[in-house]
């Protein structure tokens, strides 16, 4: 009678087990930018390379991958316009009705959660900045308190390259130019008449977007300035007429003013499970529904917050909580 073989069980190989995850994580690791960059996922790539190219220190995420002129292609299948502010900004007045009131407000997008503040009296937005600049930014709230600002968003783009050439990481180098109190304090712009995108405030209060020269701005008795965009809503017009504005989803600033002269600071939370961020035509949107006549975007990303009653009311993204920025835009006491 033939004795029954047992069958011989295998011996479980941690070490297979290991190579075996080593494997798949590589395997994954390059056919997954391949499949984003490459494969039949049209909107997933647009808002991932916008969201890239809306930063300065994250942009090689795209350009590793794809071309300059594939990246540009896929830019510009949504674009925001460019609209002149023209003559008209020169007409707007707003009467003072000694109104020192803010108003806040939450505001639930579908996939972000943002906060507004309407502040009705525009001369108290000023534009704030870092006590350290050139070497390293500061802290949104850190600026606004030095100010005793009653509250504050974050305000223009920078570079993390210092004027000693290192790169530090430390958000103290603004880009293009910044103004407070009439002074300018940082101007990287050779020539007064070029027109750039900017944030600025007159003496009078009217909040002017989109591209402006030094020399217009002087002219129309600008005090606070910053470079950045692009503009959303110009003359009660928006900006963006089709798809989502071209940037990706991502944390948002932006500052608006309405007709009857109240400004408006806004944030949108992003890059968290529950709140992805928002796209451009998103605060465009929100902008338009709080009565926006002029807005336009900040820098936003990780350096978006908002601060309110001596404390952060949002959620910034950076792992660390508030990111370090050279300039900021504060409502004054």
């Amino acid at each position: 009678m033939a004795k029954k073989r047992k069958a011989k069980k295998k011996k479980f190989s941690f070490k297979i087990f290991m190579l075996f995850i080593l494997f798949e994580f590589i395997f994954t690791g390059i056919t997954a930018p391949l499949i984003l960059f490459y494969g039949p996922f049209k909107n997933v790539r647009k808002t991932f390379v916008g969201a890239a190219m809306s930063t300065l220190s994250h942009q090689y995420f795209a350009t590793t991958f794809l071309s300059d002129k594939k990246i540009k292609e896929i830019l510009n299948e949504d674009v925001v316009q460019v609209i002149d502010q023209g003559d008209e900004v020169k007409t707007l007045q707003f009467e003072n009705k000694h109104d020192d009131s803010i108003e806040r407000y939450d505001v639930e997008g579908k996939k972000f959660k943002g906060y507004m503040l309407v502040v009705h009296d525009p001369t108290r937005v000023k534009v704030g900045y870092s006590s350290k600049l050139g070497k390293s930014g500061e802290l949104t709230s850190q600026i606004a308190r030095s100010n005793n600002a009653v509250a504050a968003i974050n305000g223009g783009g920078f570079t993390d390259k210092n004027n000693d050439g290192n790169w530090t990481g430390t958000g103290g180098q603004p880009v293009g130019i910044l103004m407070s109190d009439g002074k300018m304090i940082h101007n990287d712009s050779k020539n007064p008449d070029k027109r750039d995108d900017v944030v600025a405030i007159t003496s009078k209060g009217v909040l002017l977007v989109g591209r402006h020269s030094i020399n217009e701005m002087k002219a129309l008795g600008v005090t606070e300035a910053i470079t950045f965009g692009p503009a959303l809503v110009v003359n009660g017009e928006p900006a963006i007429k089709s798809g989502d504005g071209g940037w990706g989803i991502a944390p948002r600033t932006a500052i608006g003013q309405r007709k009857d002269g109240a400004m408006l600071l806004f944030v949108a939370d992003g890059r968290q499970l529950t709140n992805p961020g928002a796209t451009l035509r998103d605060v465009q949107d929100v902008m338009l529904e709080y009565g926006a006549y002029n807005a336009t975007n900040l820098d936003g990303g990780s350096s978006a917050t908002m601060y309110y009653e001596d404390e952060v009311i949002n959620n910034p993204c950076d792992p660390l909580g508030e990111r370090a920025v050279p300039s900021i835009i504060y409502v004054k006491p």
